[in-house]
């Protein structure tokens, strides 16, 4: 069965589109057929995995509002990936999607088309803009569970509250399977009291799970980005490493339960 999981924060500059990039290279590496989809107007994801968002003849914006079937818009990664790309254009989707019944559904009805392929993909990871608007709850009614990156600095956590009452909106209203894995600590620093301090406040206040390992602050993030790949790419670095090491455990999970590996930031 394909599992669809959603990175998910409205606040921008936690490393989802990294977070995404990296876990998708990362279960391709391991012989999954990989999905991305970029639901951000920005298109951040489309640039960084080599995709010039204003050259593309078709992409997700089409795709949601029915104008094109989903197989059309696809493109493949230098490194196994498939990716359902995004533009500008996807803003003005957003807008249009707003005058629809079932909105929320646009989304998951395009990927249960590419379902019933020949070939179905293993995992799909949706990377959701920095928002809480028609967008992302496409995302998170499509998905089977969310993870939410957590950048590790003091004002790291707020609209936190604000998003998971958003998710459980989701859970009651249009996606009851909906399943919160937990927040993801990116940019961390482990030298720091800080950054410890900031996830033990989260875990508490919150009640969420801190998923391990804690993704370290590295400038090979920035460096794969701007060559159009992933952080997985050329020689091996810790934010590899330590993605790598989530995208096995994600597999395990989904196939047999295992429960993923949580971070306690006070030992």
């Amino acid at each position: 069965m394909t599992r669809v999981l959603a990175i998910a924060n409205q606040k921008g500059g936690v490393a989802k589109t990294t977070t995404v990039a990296s876990l998708g290279a990362a279960m391709a590496e391991k012989g999954q057929r990989v999905l991305l989809v970029d639901l951000d107007p920005q298109g951040c994801l489309t640039f960084s995995l080599g995709q010039d968002p204003d050259k593309l003849a078709v992409s997700i914006h089409e795709v949601l509002l029915g104008d094109v079937e989903p197989d059309t818009a696809l493109v493949e990664t230098i490194e196994g990936m498939t990716l359902l790309p995004a533009n500008i254009d996807l803003a003005g989707a957003e807008a249009m999607l707003l005058m629809r019944a079932g909105r929320e559904y646009a989304l998951k009805r395009a990927l249960a088309k590419l379902a019933t392929s020949t070939d179905p993909f293993d995992v799909i990871i949706v990377d959701c803009p920095p928002s809480l608007g028609v967008l992302t709850l496409n995302g998170l009614t499509a998905a089977n569970d969310v993870i939410v990156p957590l950048q590790c600095e003091t004002l790291a956590h707020r609209g936190v509250g604000q998003f998971l009452r958003t998710v459980d909106d989701v859970q009651q209203i249009t996606n009851a399977d909906l399943h919160m894995l937990g927040a993801l600590p990116t940019l961390y620093d482990s030298r720091t009291t800080h950054s410890r301090d900031v996830l033990l406040d989260v875990a508490d206040r919150y009640g969420l799970v801190v998923l391990a390992p804690p993704i370290p602050r590295t400038v090979r993030f920035a460096e794969a980005s701007a060559s159009g790949s992933s952080v997985l790419a050329g020689r091996k670095n810790k934010g590899a490493i330590a993605y790598r090491e989530l995208a096995g455990a994600l597999m395990k999970y989904w196939k047999s339960g295992k429960a993923l590996p949580t971070y306690a930031p006070d030992l």
